[in-house]
């Protein structure tokens, strides 16, 4: 860097002791190597892709494969009339076929108990008494019949009585199983797009990585130029489509920094002179400060 001043121009040039120089000149070209070598074995660029439609339906299929919500919605509440419901519920189960199977078996048990035990008594008592053709006789089997007609519709009554709160509860659980069906369906396609935001950002972020990997291994190659100097910046995730403009104006500002640095030290040796003189002065500290300043900037 020059200066200006009563005896002339000065150019001065900052220099380690020379065991760290070769050191650390030795350091970088290792560095150098092995990013040469790892440019071309990029880790990203095998990444295939998470296809979140093949994962959540199957190869082939995606979300619009499916009814959308609000026909999930229209098919089993839109147009519902809850009383013609119950009453469809109450003649399958109140009404039912099987139903009338019971009471048929139930009548053809009393028949038989009357024919078994209750007809032989009265007939055998009739004939005791000599009025098998008196009306009270006859009065005797309509009295049995019509025991046996009561008795069965009791029997059908409160067979059906009993199960009209099952119908109930068969009505109720069609009304939340038609909610459960819509709240589930919600629920999933709820989760499928959520999982599809998590799994497109991975697979961006994955491409994002593999085209940045040349300037990833850059910047420990930026971090080892800047040994000599203290800690450096840490890095970030992908920068994305920020990350040009970064990197160019971290150039701009580390050549700016790079060129000012020689204003601030006085003159040194004359090794120091010698090696200002032939490295170019403030042209050499612009440079080593644009590569610093573009290393600072990538992120990954």
């Amino acid at each position: 860097m020059s200066s200006g001043g009563g005896g002339g121009d000065s150019e001065t040039t900052l220099r380690y002791a020379d065991y760290i120089e070769e050191k650390h000149k030795s350091f970088l070209e290792e560095v150098q190597t092995q990013r040469i070598s790892a440019v071309a074995d990029n880790p990203f660029e095998d990444y295939t892709d998470i296809e979140v439609n093949d994962a959540f339906f199957g190869a082939g299929y995606t979300i619009t494969s499916f009814p959308s919500l609000y026909d999930m919605f229209g098919k089993f509440m839109a147009g519902l009339d809850i009383d013609i419901l119950y009453t469809q519920i109450f003649e399958e189960v109140v009404n039912s076929p099987i139903v009338g199977d019971l009471v048929h078996a139930e009548g053809a048990l009393m028949n038989d108990d009357i024919e078994t035990n209750s007809y032989p008594r009265i007939d055998a008592g009739a004939r005791d008494l000599n009025s098998v053709n008196g009306s009270t006789f006859i009065i005797a089997k309509a009295l049995i019949e019509d025991g046996r007609i009561k008795a069965l519709n009791k029997f059908s009554s409160q067979l059906k009585y009993n199960l009209i709160p099952v119908t109930q509860a068969v009505w109720q659980s069609h009304l939340e199983w038609n909610k459960g069906v819509i709240g589930v369906y919600a629920e999933i396609m709820k989760f499928f797009y959520a999982s599809k935001a998590d799994i497109d950002e991975i697979n961006y972020a994955m491409a994002a990585k593999s085209a940045l990997w040349p300037f990833t291994v850059l910047d420990f190659e930026r971090a080892a130029l800047g040994a000599l100097q203290g800690a450096t910046v840490s890095k970030t995730d992908v920068a994305g489509a920020s990350t040009a403009s970064k990197v160019l104006s971290g150039a701009l500002s580390g050549a700016a920094m790079g060129s000012m640095v020689g204003a601030q030290i006085a003159p040194a040796t004359a090794a120091t002179e010698t090696m200002a003189a032939t490295t170019g002065g403030a042209g050499w500290g612009a440079a080593g400060g644009a590569i610093l300043g573009i290393g600072a900037a990538l992120t990954y």
